[in-house]
C-alpha cells in the first residue's frame, strides 16, 4: 500500500511539474507577442516508459508563417511599409494556459488527496 501512495505522489509530481514548465512557455509566449520575428514555443509531453511519469518532451518552435504587418514607421519595415510580426495567437496562448492550469489543479489535488490518505494510514498505525 505504501509503494502505491508514493507511485501516486509521483505520479502527481510529475503533472505538475510538466504543466507549470508549459505555463512559464505560454507566458514567455504572450510576453513576446508584440516581438518581430518571434515563433512561439511548444511543448510535447512524453511518458517514461519505465515509469509511466509525465515528463516534457522537446520545446519546438512553430515554424508557422508569421503576421505581416503594415507599419512604414517601423525600424522594420522593408521598402514597402510591411514587417514581420510574431505568430503567437492571443486567444490559443490563453486557451493553453487555462488547460495547464487546469491540470495542474487536478494534479494537485489528486497529489493532496494522496497525502491526506498517508496521513490516515499513519494515524491508524499509530492506534
Amino acid at each position: 500500500m505504501g509503494n502505491d501512495l508514493l507511485t501516486s505522489l509521483n505520479f502527481a509530481a510529475s503533472g505538475m511539474e510538466t504543466q507549470a514548465m508549459r505555463l512559464r512557455h505560454v507566458s514567455e509566449n504572450i510576453a513576446n507577442a508584440d516581438t518581430p520575428g518571434y515563433h512561439r514555443k511548444v511543448m510535447s509531453f512524453d511518458e517514461a516508459m519505465d515509469t509511466g511519469l509525465v515528463t516534457p518532451g522537446p520545446v519546438r518552435l512553430d515554424h508557422s508563417e508569421l503576421q505581416t504587418i503594415y507599419d512604414p514607421g517601423h525600424p522594420l519595415a522593408d521598402a514597402t511599409g510591411h514587417y514581420q510580426g510574431s505568430n503567437v495567437d492571443l486567444v490559443i496562448e490563453i486557451a493553453d494556459a487555462r488547460e495547464a492550469q487546469r491540470s495542474y489543479e487536478a494534479n494537485l489535488r489528486m497529489f493532496d488527496q494522496t497525502r491526506q490518505m498517508t496521513q490516515s494510514l499513519f494515524d491508524l498505525l499509530r492506534r
